[in-house]
């Protein structure tokens, strides 16, 4: 039994489920640290900064240079919390231009929400296997083993929460249908491999923000059947439908939420996956981009294609923004100018575009890697703001 929740958690909560193996999982030589990479727990690398953040596209490393599968490719950007208390996050970059062979990888601290960017993944899993492709995401959760082939150079966003799991937001008012269905959340089908590989085979657990790796003499994928409701799962962000302002006014971005990690505390998260599609503006009286904002949140953007429309330069695929506790943000001048003169008449918005969002309510820390090592952080991002102008007449009404 894989056990997601406590035993005594109420039914409606209690997630569990009971894999049928050919040989049982503990059947391993003991674990031993390994090298560390880029992985990281530690929010006090470097000093706090509350300024506004972005990065150029992170950059793959190229496979004739040196092969890098997914976990050695896995890059800690930011993050907040303790693993030990089961309260925080981290969001990750992954890197990688290699498969993984005869290797797996599980996370003891927390759940994996997956967003790829450029390159598909194929993902082996002890439930079956995932083709995930851009514009599609995963969540493998706490515990699940998984290994992932890739194509291409291959680059993506993590999200990671400790200690709770992804779910769908409650809909309150819109009511019972709306945003991501759960109908179009897909699972894996059972699959395996009877393949033995003596003492060739590494497990690769993050416990406690480390890592550490077991040998074993057979492949981790001999599940042969399975039951329950602790799963892996894909969805496809085309999926989501979209609700959106029709009169006046720019809604708040919680409308766009697909999953959301709770907190403690009502109506607070402790992580939002939220996306902005392609959709319609309607809205008349109103500047339609997002609006100039402060927010008690920590937002961290991506962009998995497209343009954004609050930012049609500097913020490109594969790179990222992020907007801390209280930091102010919003469209860069040129957006501002544009949107203030435009026609109000209906108009789609973000066409081939898909931008995404992880939302906190925790404060975050960059890391080392983020603010130094990876070399993409834009020093000029502020300056997108420097030409704005005042617009204001004392006598208008």
């Amino acid at each position: 039994q894989l056990s997601g929740s406590a035993f005594t958690c109420p039914r409606s909560t209690n997630k569990r489920s009971w894999l049928y193996r050919i040989l049982p999982s503990v059947s391993h030589k003991p674990f031993e640290s390994i090298d560390q990479g880029h992985v990281t727990r530690n929010w006090d690398e470097v000093d706090p900064d509350p300024n506004q953040l972005r990065w150029k596209p992170f950059e793959i490393p190229k496979a004739s240079q040196k092969k890098t599968d997914f976990v050695s490719g896995l890059h800690t950007l930011c993050g907040a919390g303790d693993i030990r208390s089961n309260n925080g996050l981290a969001i990750h970059i992954f890197l990688c231009n290699t498969s993984m062979v005869n290797r797996c990888f599980y996370n003891s601290d927390g759940d994996f929400l997956i967003v790829p960017q450029k390159g598909k993944l194929l993902i082996y899993t002890e439930f079956g296997k995932m083709l995930v492709q851009p514009n599609e995401i995963c969540v493998i959760q706490r515990g699940m083993r998984f290994s992932i082939d890739v194509f291409e150079e291959t680059r993506g966003y993590i999200l990671e929460v400790y200690g709770v799991h992804f779910e769908l937001p409650d809909l309150g008012p819109i009511g019972a249908n709306g945003l991501a269905n759960p109908r179009d959340f897909l699972i894996p089908v059972a699959w395996y491999e009877d393949r033995q590989v003596p003492g060739g085979y590494t497990v690769i657990n993050k416990y406690q923000g480390k890592l550490f790796a077991a040998k074993q003499d057979t492949s981790p994928f001999n599940v042969v059947a399975w039951h329950g409701n602790y799963t892996p799962y894909k969805y496809n962000l085309e999926n989501f439908m979209v609700i959106n302002a029709v009169a006046f006014d720019h809604a708040d971005p919680s409308i766009f939420t697909v999953l959301t990690a709770k907190s403690l505390r009502p109506g607070v998260a402790i992580a939002d996956f939220v996306i902005f599609p392609p959709r319609w503006g309607v809205a008349d009286k109103t500047f339609r981009p997002p609006y100039y904002h402060r927010n008690c949140m920590s937002e961290f953007m991506g962009l998995i294609k497209g343009h954004y429309e609050a930012k049609q330069g500097g913020f490109l695929p594969g790179g990222g923004s992020l907007h801390s506790t209280m930091t102010p943000h919003g469209p860069d001048a040129d957006c501002f100018e544009k949107a203030s003169k435009a026609k109000l008449e209906p108009e789609r918005i973000a066409d081939g575009t898909m931008a995404f969002m992880f939302e906190s309510s925790l404060s975050m820390a960059v890391t080392k890697w983020g603010l130094k090592t990876s070399n993409s952080l834009d020093e000029n991002y502020y300056k997108c703001w420097e030409p704005l102008k005042s617009h204001f007449t004392s006598n208008s009404r």
